[in-house]
């Protein structure tokens, strides 16, 4: 059974994700980029999105499971969102952990069974997954003009408030 709780998903702030999203895009090459974010708004996904994020709405997200957990497979860091990420983002986070957990101790449980004596000798990178403090709704506050780091902002979406 997973130890993974809502209470202990960590969070990560707008600037702090934005400082990272900067970083990656200045890598000289696509496959450089280990920064994944995942937003789970359903039928509010308008008025603009973090860019390169990957939209799986959270009302689907027992049908894509298996296609999010392939996407985010050689990640390092994962954020999810929704608009304010109070119940859609960490909900979709806690369930992204627990299925990858279980995936990778299905993985270890048939992998010791075909080899019982080889390793490859690499420690595998722990990934991060984290929840975006005030989602969107926070993100857009300070970044939504930023072309840079949001697509297809609206602000006159956002003037009056969620």
């Amino acid at each position: 059974m997973s130890m993974v709780t809502i209470s202990s998903l960590q969070r990560i702030t707008a600037s702090k994700l934005a400082e990272m999203l900067l970083a990656s895009a200045n890598q000289p090459s696509p496959d450089a980029n280990k920064v994944a974010v995942v937003d789970v708004r359903d039928d509010d996904h308008i008025g603009g999105h973090i860019k390169s994020s990957l939209h799986f709405p959270s009302r689907s997200l027992d049908a894509t499971m298996p296609t999010l957990l392939r996407k985010l497979a050689d990640k390092e860091v994962v954020v999810f969102h929704c608009a304010l990420s109070q119940q859609r983002g960490p909900s979709a986070a806690l369930r992204y952990l627990r299925e990858k957990e279980a995936a990778a101790s299905a993985a270890t449980t048939m992998k010791k069974a075909v080899e019982e004596k080889e390793t490859d000798g690499k420690a595998g990178k722990q990934q991060q997954v984290y929840v975006l403090d005030r989602g969107f709704v926070g993100w857009q506050e300070v970044y939504g003009l930023d072309e840079r780091l949001t697509e297809a902002y609206r602000k006159e979406l956002w003037e009056d408030g969620y």
